[in-house]
């Protein structure tokens, strides 16, 4: 292992491909840290746990008493100061992610940082002007944001699809996301926040152009919506290059984990999250079979792309780089969800602020 000079003193550094594990502190080990835990205990190689934090002491005893010498640091700014700890992944609730993902800039290592990036807008530009100002100086990006549908191989063969020009241009993008059932905490606004933001990332993943402007629509609310909050929402995207997305999202259909895309060219079309594959048609139809079956959660349907992008971000993450969605991506989806969330409010058309970067 390196050394480099920063702002806080001689840190170390991961050389290309270091022959030691990556090692990682994990902070918030809810249900999708404590996950996190479990896979680069037993599915990630090159990497291995030796920290926790979480603000409930017993749930993080629990899980590091699951990973051989796995410590428990009350204090998640002290688990990233600590020397004994190379990368970090965040999954801590949203309101902690800027001062976290501030101070493993500051210190110059690795982190994966699960959405949001951060709360706000004008807080994610912050991140990402302080990573722009530590990339200028050492050439190097530390932040990955856990976009994890960009790894999952359906949406990776739809990318790729596009990107060949086998369905000509893209015109239109539907996107279906259900969930059976949400909290009773679950507002209208996190329906934007938290559920439609990944479809924010799709939309710009597959297209690969901003967002423009967000319209939010609501259509009779489900008698099973939590009282008060709209649910099913519609939301329709204006991409820079004037495409358009639109989003069913519905997260009290009583049913199962359902997400869906399309996309419409003009030479064809091709949908995913049917748990058949990628199914094409084209002007000769394929005759693809639909299955049936729904996957119970998110965990069960996109379980795979959480596995592939942890390990690719370990792998990245010992050569000194990032391998996924960035700062950008983070705060782009910051802007396009604030906007949404004023689109819900106004029922108006929004355009998305975007600063220039």
């Amino acid at each position: 292992m390196t050394t480099t000079e920063t702002s806080a003193g001689v840190l170390p550094v991961m050389a290309d491909v270091p022959a030691d594990e990556l090692r990682v502190a994990v902070l918030g080990v809810g249900m999708m840290g404590a996950d996190h835990v479990a896979r680069l205990h037993s599915r990630i190689s090159g990497a291995r746990v030796v920290a926790v934090s979480d603000a409930f002491t017993d749930k993080a005893e629990q899980v590091a008493a699951e990973v051989p010498g796995c410590r428990v640091i009350a204090d998640p700014l002290a688990a990233i100061a600590d020397r004994g700890v190379d990368a970090v992944v965040i999954a801590s609730p949203g309101q902690f992610h800027e001062a976290q993902v501030l101070a493993c800039v500051h210190r110059g290592i690795p982190v994966l940082c699960e959405k949001p990036l951060t709360m706000d807008a004008e807080s994610s530009l912050a991140v990402v002007r302080a990573e722009d100002e530590f990339a200028a100086r050492t050439g190097r990006r530390l932040v990955q944001v856990g976009f994890m549908r960009r790894f999952d191989p359906e949406y990776a063969q739809l990318r790729g699809l596009i990107a060949s020009g086998a369905i000509g241009e893209p015109l239109v993008v539907h996107c279906v996301h259900r969930n059976a059932a949400v909290p009773p905490h679950f507002t209208s606004e996190m329906m934007i926040t938290d559920s439609v933001v990944h479809e924010v990332d799709v939309a710009r993943f597959l297209l690969d152009e901003e967002i423009a402007a967000v319209t939010v629509l609501r259509p009779r609310p489900t008698r099973h919506a939590v009282a008060g909050q709209s649910d099913p929402l519609l939301v329709t995207f204006e991409m820079a290059g004037g495409r358009i997305v639109d989003v069913e999202c519905f997260v009290s259909t009583g049913v199962a984990y359902e997400v869906r895309t399309e996309v419409v060219a003009e030479d064809g079309s091709a949908m995913i999250g049917l748990d058949a594959g990628l199914v094409r048609q084209t002007g000769a139809p394929s005759g693809a079979i639909r299955s049936t079956a729904i996957a119970p959660g998110f965990r069960e349907r996109f379980g795979r792309a959480y596995d592939i992008e942890v390990q690719r971000w370990v792998d990245a993450a010992r050569r000194g780089t990032i391998d996924g969605p960035g700062v950008w991506d983070g705060y782009a989806a910051s802007a396009v969800c604030t906007a949404g969330v004023e689109a819900l409010r106004s029922g108006q058309r929004t355009e998305v602020r975007l600063a220039q970067r």
